[in-house]
């Protein structure tokens, strides 16, 4: 019985030393895994873990760039940048929206056209960012916002820039116009590489030169460090990286010459580009109706947004680069030029011009009754023959047409430094297959090649392109691309960048040829169909007038007054001077404005009238308001005789 005692006690002793070991083994090895963990944490991870508590400490706050300023070639302030304060909100922490901006209405005046702009931004942006509710407030606006400001948690007041455009309507589709960044500018960042430098950034380059040169115009945004405390205050700042502010353009524009045609267009729709042929640069690119463009800046309102884009007259569309049309008799000094190097025969042919053209059993109308009889080459330039033109394309062929076309870069962009430039349409076989699918429409019939020799058929251009290629004419084939930017400025270092002109190409044209084209040009000016719009000119210039038919008579005689006005012919003139030695050239557009030296002529005269000389026409508007001030002022009635005045 004793021995069975001792013996138990004996095994419990020895469970108990087991117990006891694994036990000890067991929190040795957990103290082991502590220090592991300890030394992996304070000693591995020691900079990881070390830079994540100074970011807990530290915030990184990102400075926005100032915008740079753009000018026009003369230093007048096209688009610059000032500072105010914006109410801005944060709906996420926002409990009741809708009761928030309530209370806020009893501090500062918000008007349904914020609400209607706010609510455009929240559906276009995310709940946690910034949204103004208000813009530009005034310091007594702000001090009233501050004193409560704690009763609105997730609404605050910011100091921020505003970009403003003086001009306002005018220049607005060549300047563009900046906007709030949304989904899809964020992924073309991220796609670039260059999201890291809009941190703190609400806009973005929209439309315009605010687009194509957003790389220049942004800036490198800056950061201060700054020292938090545990409720997320501000303590102090710890290091600053101050932001570099973004270039400054200077534009080859001319803004006085650029409004003086705004005003000549007045109410009608229409475009003009203006072009210096011996560098390519923009002197005037003009897209009437325009529009206000500081009406983006800040989230355009749902109802100034529905006004111009349902607009009939579509002021948003920039007619100069995006507006494609028939360019009329404004394509024949380029067939001309193209049909000498090709020596077409009928160069060197005087022909007889009846009026109209027979061909394939059709018949194709001039636009003179009875035609001009015996027509020459350069007298068809003069007069615009179309029955010699008719015959011209008949002779070279449509390949050799589209591929003369080709190499003044009709059919493709021009490559001037504004975005979405089209290209228009250069008609060939080749393109009317692409275009069409079924078979029977694919085929090209000749027929079809008679009207593309007038700039009628399929033919479509911008007035750009249109400008482009006069340009080229008027330097003697030599190309340059058309550039808005003259020069980019650094602003901290004063460093210029100048946008060198560099020719494209030149076209090999034989000087005798292009001089040959250019004195039937100047014939329009002077016996031409510009001539009564360009008598007494006190230079030499080279034109060219154009009618573009925007729907088929069908053989029916064309009168504006039976036709609805949006129907109604376009009015094209194309000009370069002084011939011998231009210096100007351009193509301009007056949508429905009949014949080409009825509306578009007019305008051209004056725009080379300003640019050569210096003499400014009076504005329309202002002569329409005197004349009908004139109009309805009381007539009085003389009780002198009058002077009984001998004749010659």
């Amino acid at each position: 019985m004793n021995r069975r005692v001792v013996m138990n006690h004996h095994g419990e002793r020895n469970a108990f030393q087991v117990r006891l070991a694994a036990a000890a083994f067991f929190i040795l090895a957990m103290f082991g895994v502590l220090v592991g963990r300890f030394v992996w944490l304070q000693v591995m991870q020691h900079d990881r873990y070390l830079t994540l508590a100074e970011q807990n400490r530290i915030s990184l706050v990102p400075i926005p760039p100032s915008r740079g300023i753009i000018r026009d070639r003369n230093g007048v302030v096209l688009a610059h940048n000032f500072s105010a304060y914006t109410l801005e909100i944060t709906p996420s922490k926002v409990g009741d929206l809708e009761e928030t901006i309530a209370r806020l209405k009893g501090i500062v005046d918000i008007t349904p056209k914020d609400r209607r702009r706010f609510k455009k931004l929240q559906e276009e942006t995310k709940d946690f960012e910034t949204l103004p509710i208000r813009t530009k407030l005034s310091d007594d606006e702000v001090a009233r916002f501050a004193a409560q400001s704690y009763k609105f948690p997730g609404v605050e007041i910011k100091a921020r820039l505003f970009r403003q455009y003086p001009m306002g309507e005018s220049a607005s589709h060549l300047i563009g116009y900046i906007g709030r960044i949304n989904d899809k500018d964020i992924k073309q960042l991220e796609d670039d590489g260059r999201l890291a430098n809009y941190r703190g950034t609400d806009h973005i380059g929209k439309l315009g030169l605010e687009q194509s040169y957003e790389e220049y115009l942004h800036g490198v945004t800056g950061f201060e460090q700054v020292e938090i405390d545990s409720g997320g205050r501000a303590v102090r700042t710890l290091k600053r990286t101050p932001p570099q502010s973004g270039k400054d353009l200077t534009l080859s524009v001319d803004i006085k010459l650029q409004q003086m045609v705004e005003q000549q267009f007045a109410a009608r729709r229409g475009s003009l580009v203006a072009i210096d042929p011996r560098t390519g640069g923009i002197l005037a690119l003009v897209s009437q109706p325009g529009f206000d463009p500081n009406l983006f800046v800040d989230g355009i309102d749902p109802q100034s947004w529905s006004e111009l884009n349902e607009s009939l007259d579509k002021p948003l569309l920039n007619r100069a680069i995006r507006g494609e049309y028939p360019p009329g008799s404004t394509f024949k000094p380029f067939m001309a030029i193209a049909a000498l190097e090709l020596n077409t025969p009928i160069v060197n042919q005087v022909i007889s011009d009846p009026g109209y053209f027979i061909y394939g059993g059709h018949r194709f109308n001039d636009s003179k009754k009875g035609g001009y009889g015996s027509m020459s080459f350069d007298r068809s330039i003069a007069l615009s023959s179309d029955t010699y033109f008719y015959q011209m394309a008949v002779q070279m062929g449509i390949d050799n047409i589209a591929k003369s076309m080709a190499m003044l870069d009709f059919g493709v962009p021009t490559g001037a430094d504004l975005p979405g430039e089209r290209g228009g349409i250069l008609p060939s076989p080749e393109w009317k297959k692409k275009r069409f699918k079924k078979t029977a429409q694919q085929k090209w019939y000749s027929g079809e090649t008679v009207s593309i020799g007038i700039g009628q058929g399929y033919n479509a251009y911008t007035p750009m392109q249109l400008a482009h290629a006069t340009a080229t004419l008027a330097n003697r084939g030599v190309m340059f691309k058309p550039h808005a930017v003259q020069s980019i400025m650094d602003v901290a270092t004063g460093k210029k960048m100048i946008v060198e002109p560099k020719p494209v190409k030149t076209m090999p044209w034989k000087p005798h040829n292009i001089e040959r084209v250019i004195r039937g040009m100047e014939g329009v000016m002077t016996v031409g169909t510009g001539a009564g719009v360009f008598r007494g000119a006190p230079y030499v210039s080279a034109g060219k007038t154009g009618t573009a038919q925007v729907f088929s008579l069908k053989g029916a005689k064309y009168n504006a007054n039976a036709i609805k006005e949006r129907l109604r012919d376009h009015s094209w003139f194309i000009a370069f001077a002084p011939s011998d030695k231009p210096t100007i050239a351009l193509a301009v557009i007056v949508e429905n404005g009949g014949f080409g030296a009825q509306a578009a002529a007019p305008i051209a005269r004056k725009v080379l009238d300003y640019y050569l000389t210096g003499k400014l026409p009076p504005d329309p508007a202002a002569l329409a308001a005197s004349a009908a001030a004139k109009a309805s002022a009381p007539q009085s009635v003389s009780t002198v005789s009058a002077e009984v005045v001998p004749r010659d």
